[in-house]
């Protein structure tokens, strides 16, 4: 874990290896961003180091000038904020910015890092994607490698400090607000590491393992409770218990309670987490099924907005329901053409093995809907229609209540989660008629996304305000990293949940 500080001293006097700032475009060349108090001979070094090296002060751009005159840090690390010179910087251009510097950084133990900052949100920003920056994802090595390559998993040792410069590092905003950013950025950590575990070390019971583990250790009091396989039949759970059914790994479900006094709201979350989803007997490609261990994301994302829920004392009750399942094809599996009738009583023909996720949901949503919450969200890495309606880095959102589901679309943005607001048009339902059952669970391929949500809709109250957030594209980046995103899981739906708990607080 990268400890997160806050420090009122001047930037260039900072104690660090590193030392980050800004920098934007100023006609055909970049500049130092404004607000930095550097003393004129190191700032006109650092200028005089921008042409040279061709800087643009473009986002993303990244540039090393060691050995600043005036500057105790050995190393300044210059990173781009585009055209910011004349207005305040956008809190999610601080946070790419932030992270694309510390990302950048190899054997580095400490980091400061100054960039324009207003208040103590847009320092928040900063601190956030300075973090973020720093995950580092081991992998599963037994030694480090010696060719130089890091291959999927990643041997460099984060930073152990950040320092944020900031005027009123002594303002207990200010510093709220870095303990936050440093608690979210954990907590997309945990969800980060919980995605990229292979699949054979992941799977229903070894991830409710760990968010038992994390609640022993957690400081504050997180209650696990476990729905196993006997319990789910009993239950009359037969959406995820037909889909964990061809499996040698039993499906779970997995509760996950943070329950303050005197709580102002109470906030369900809902999550998919097949540990791995090889389509059941409706194969997948097998190129496709290389990222099916991130399937489970969306779990992922609930359990970790929980505890992070928990650990910043947010007065709403948030339970999350992890739905776990491994989707196997065998003897054993289910079938296409299978009746399964869920939690709520509901009978459900199975159009297509590989549409699983949704089945595991339904059940979540019902017993989500019995403890009667002021709301419900459920998070999925659910449809390939979401990445061909809206590509690979923003979500889609969907819900019974327009202003509900605007709302998780304004706390995506003040995370800086992309997100956007799609229907769930009435013509589409008849797509979902059986002539066997109360519901077919899929629809036709066009409108893949919006059927989805349609399907889960059936198993929500009616008058509970639900939005349904659609996460396949986002949640995990097969490219190059980018911003303070790396390679593989990213803990999207983290920033956005939590931010939607605490508007649930006033």
């Amino acid at each position: 874990m990268t400890t997160v500080n806050v420090s009122d001293r001047p930037a260039h006097d900072l104690k660090a290896d590193v030392l980050v700032l800004g920098t934007v475009t100023s006609g055909s060349g970049a500049e130092l961003a404004p607000g930095h108090g550097l003393p004129k001979a190191s700032a006109g070094h650092l200028e005089t180091a921008l042409k040279t090296l061709g800087g643009k002060g473009k986002p993303e751009e990244v540039l090393k000038v060691p050995a600043v005159p005036g500057v105790t840090a050995p190393l300044v690390v210059l990173t781009g904020l585009g055209s910011a010179a004349d207005g305040a910087v956008d809190h999610e251009v601080l946070r790419r910015a932030a992270g694309s510097a510390v990302r950048a950084l190899t054997g580095v133990a400490t980091v400061g890092v100054a960039l324009p900052t207003e208040d103590a949100s847009s320092m928040a920003a900063v601190a956030e994607g300075a973090a973020l920056g720093a995950y580092r994802y081991a992998g599963q090595r037994a030694s480090r490698p010696t060719s130089g390559k890091r291959g999927r998993g990643d041997d460099r040792e984060a930073p152990s400090t950040v320092t944020v410069v900031v005027e009123k590092g002594r303002d207990k905003a200010v510093k709220a607000a870095a303990r936050r950013a440093a608690v979210l950025a954990e907590a997309k950590a945990y969800a980060r590491d919980l995605v990229n575990t292979p699949p054979n070390l992941l799977y229903p019971q070894s991830f409710t393992d760990s968010v038992r583990e994390r609640a022993a250790a957690s400081s504050a009091k997180v209650t696990v409770t476990v729905l196993d396989e006997k319990a789910l039949a009993k239950g009359g759970f037969g959406g995820i218990v037909g889909v964990g059914q061809g499996s040698s790994r039993p499906p779970r479900i997995v509760t996950v309670s943070w329950s303050p006094s005197r709580a102002k709201a109470s906030l369900a979350l809902v999550g998919k987490g097949i540990t791995f989803d090889s389509g059941g007997l409706c194969i997948k490609p097998p190129a496709s099924m290389l990222t099916m261990k991130s399937d489970m994301a969306g779990a992922a994302a609930v359990a970790a907005t929980v505890f992070a829920a928990a650990e910043l004392g947010v007065p709403v009750a948030v339970t999350g329901y992890l739905c776990l399942a491994e989707n196997m094809p065998s003897g054993t599996a289910q079938r296409p053409g299978d009746v399964v009738t869920m939690r709520n009583g509901t009978t459900v023909e199975i159009i297509d093995t590989d549409a699983e996720g949704r089945m595991v949901l339904g059940d979540g949503l019902c017993l989500a809907a019995e403890a009667k919450p002021d709301a419900v969200v459920d998070i999925a890495t659910l449809t390939g229609a979401q990445m061909v309606a809206l590509g690979a880095r923003v979500a889609g959102v969907m819900g019974n209540d327009d202003g509900f589901r605007q709302r998780v679309c304004d706390a995506a943005g003040s995370a800086g989660e992309a997100a956007w607001p799609m229907p769930l048009p009435t013509d589409l339902r008849a797509q979902l008629d059986s002539t066997v059952a109360d519901l077919a669970h899929k629809g036709e391929r066009w409108g893949g996304m919006l059927t989805a949500g349609l399907f889960l809709k059936e198993f929500v109250p009616e008058g509970t305000p639900w939005a349904h957030y659609d996460i396949a594209g986002p949640s995990f980046n097969e490219g190059s990293p980018w911003g303070y995103t790396p390679q593989g899981g990213t803990g999207f739906g983290v920033g956005t949940l939590l931010a939607l708990a605490e508007g649930f607080a006033g």
